[in-house]
């Protein structure tokens, strides 16, 4: 993959939100959340955490929450402005691979993969009421005025109201369905035990394309902008997906990938076991492949 840059955050890299002002990553060994200038590509401000980010990053209310694990679960408020901790909201229990929805006036967190999802007062921490939901629901994602939220155990994603703070109803889907993205009038479910994506109109509300983009495993992630559908995960870092068509445009394998967010006309994609954020230009990764020489040695170069 054609590389802008390359930023080493620590041991580990993992979880990326993007705001106006820059691209925040978390990191472990060491514990923090660091933001990366897009005009320089350098790092301009570290927050040290009080534990391992495990969860995805939210924007919200002026502030970056973080989910942290360990002996004091918790999601930790930072202020953007001035990039420090604004304070430290202790939680009942962080569920690692999973998310927070910002949606309404509330924080929204699963708690346990029994069927529990926490609305949350962003100034308190204090749960302002529990929504029973499926088992198995790990990651809400709010869009088109609703919070989402997948469950793996069941092949569903459910529909909350945020305004009444109930389940609206529920819709089936690809095995194992995890990470969220919203984009292009749709909701994008990326289905870990196919790889498969789903498509789900947000007017209509059902499921309108299952694009089938070999992007099966645990962990990664998947996100919408600049064009197309990103999905990563371990061993397949970055496939792209036409949202004109439903079709995988390009892919590459390999090693590195796991999370990633787009903007600033780049994929900006975590490298988890090397520790980097990875920045790729978009019309770079999608400009046509090279037709390589006869005399070449086979590549591995991106599927089409």
């Amino acid at each position: 993959m054609p590389e802008q840059a390359r930023v080493h955050l620590g041991a580990n890299a993992d979880w990326v939100a993007l705001t106006t002002a820059g691209v925040w990553a978390a990191s472990a060994r060491p514990d923090m959340v660091q933001r990366i200038d897009p005009r320089t590509n350098r790092v301009d401000a570290r927050v040290p955490l009080p534990g391992t980010a495990c969860a995805g990053l939210a924007t919200g209310f002026g502030s970056l929450w973080v989910p942290v694990c360990g002996l004091r679960p918790a999601i930790v408020r930072i202020d953007l402005a001035r990039a420090r901790i604004q304070a430290v909201l202790p939680l009942e229990a962080v569920v690692a691979e999973s998310g927070i929805a910002i949606g309404g006036d509330s924080l929204w967190a699963p708690l346990d993969g029994t069927g529990r999802l926490a609305r949350l007062d962003p100034e308190t921490g204090r749960v302002r009421a529990m929504v029973a939901v499926a088992r198995g629901t790990f990651n809400p994602l709010y869009a088109d005025g609703m919070i989402w939220a997948t469950s793996g155990a069941r092949r569903s994603i459910a529909m909350i109201d945020p305004a009444v703070g109930r389940t609206m109803g529920a819709m089936h889907v690809g095995p194992q369905p995890r990470f969220l993205a919203s984009g292009f009038g749709a909701l994008w479910a990326l289905n870990q035990g196919d790889g498969t994506v789903d498509r789900i109109d947000l007017r209509t509300r059902r499921r309108i394309a299952t694009i089938p983009a070999r992007s099966r495993g645990r962990g990664g992630d998947i996100a919408a902008g600049e064009g197309y559908v990103w999905t990563t995960v371990a061993g397949t870092p970055l496939t792209a997906i036409d949202p004109a068509t439903n079709t995988v445009v390009r892919q590459w394998t390999g090693p590195g990938g796991d999370s990633l967010r787009v903007g600033f006309g780049s994929v900006w994609l975590t490298d988890l076991k090397r520790g980097d954020l990875v920045r790729l230009s978009v019309p770079a990764l999608l400009a046509p492949a090279p037709i390589a020489a006869k005399s070449a040695a086979p590549a591995r170069s991106p599927r089409r």
